[in-house]
């Protein structure tokens, strides 16, 4: 679950976001505050790992609570107001994004997807490594190992079938993961350790603790200014090939 505080000096803002985030059943949410000094309080008591920070508040404007909280604060923060002049002081703040209210609820939805992928990819390393390489489940018939074939994912209202051999590559979003296939994104209720004993091991590999490539899609690895190395799909997409994964790539 995701542990989420909301900080708003309008009760019914809260109330309206409180609402939305009802639909999104990784979100937990562990407090809530009206204001400045409120918002530091209970930030600092619950540890949350994301949060909704109004811009403007009594007491502390939101950047001077990500200011008191320092290294404290949450692994993905969202700031949220009915100004659209925060928006550089955001980004220089390093925040996750930044919505403005009224809330439109597809950018929401966005918003919280930023935050399971990037709160995904901050989490430790916990043996993810090995995940593709557990024994799979054997046919009782041929003795050949089983692979994932096709998975059903959620298009607006309905579900459709997508083959495994149509996914590009693949990254984790806590408890989802995101297949990144025919030209656009599917999120499926799945861990990525989940998938990746499913997968066929000579057609996907990790690349990163957050990241499974298809390797029929790879054109091209190259290293990089910070001691990793990226690679190239066939479709232009460039991602992070982590050092300790290179050996599992290339031999």
């Amino acid at each position: 679950m995701i542990r989420t505080v909301i900080v708003d000096d309008e009760r019914l803002a809260r109330e309206g976001l409180k609402m939305r985030l009802r639909g999104e059943s990784d979100i937990e949410l562990v407090g809530e505050a009206s204001d400045g000094p409120g918002a530091v309080k209970v930030i600092e008591r619950q540890a949350p790992d994301l949060l909704f920070l109004d811009a403007q508040m009594r007491g502390l404007s939101g950047f001077q609570v990500l200011n008191r909280l320092g290294r404290t604060a949450p692994r993905a923060i969202i700031i949220i107001s009915a100004f659209e002049n925060y928006a550089m002081k955001a980004f220089d703040a390093q925040v996750l994004d930044y919505l403005l209210k009224p809330i439109n609820e597809e950018r929401l939805r966005t918003a919280v997807q930023r935050a399971r992928v990037a709160i995904a990819r901050q989490q430790p390393d916990d043996g993810a490594a090995k995940a593709v390489s557990e024994p799979r489940p054997m046919a009782p018939e041929s003795g050949r190992p089983q692979f994932l074939q096709r998975l059903a994912v959620r298009v607006r209202d309905r579900s459709v079938m997508l083959r495994i051999d149509e996914v590009d590559w693949i990254e984790s979003a806590a408890n989802y993961v995101q297949l990144h296939a025919r030209g656009r994104s599917f999120l499926v209720r799945m861990t990525m350790n989940e998938l990746g004993a499913k997968l066929d091991a000579g057609r996907f590999t990790r690349i990163h603790r957050s990241t499974i490539v298809n390797v029929d899609r790879l054109v091209e690895v190259r290293p990089s200014p910070h001691g990793d190395f990226e690679v190239t799909l066939q479709d232009g997409t460039r991602l992070k090939l982590s050092r300790g994964y290179r050996d599992q790539l290339l031999n």
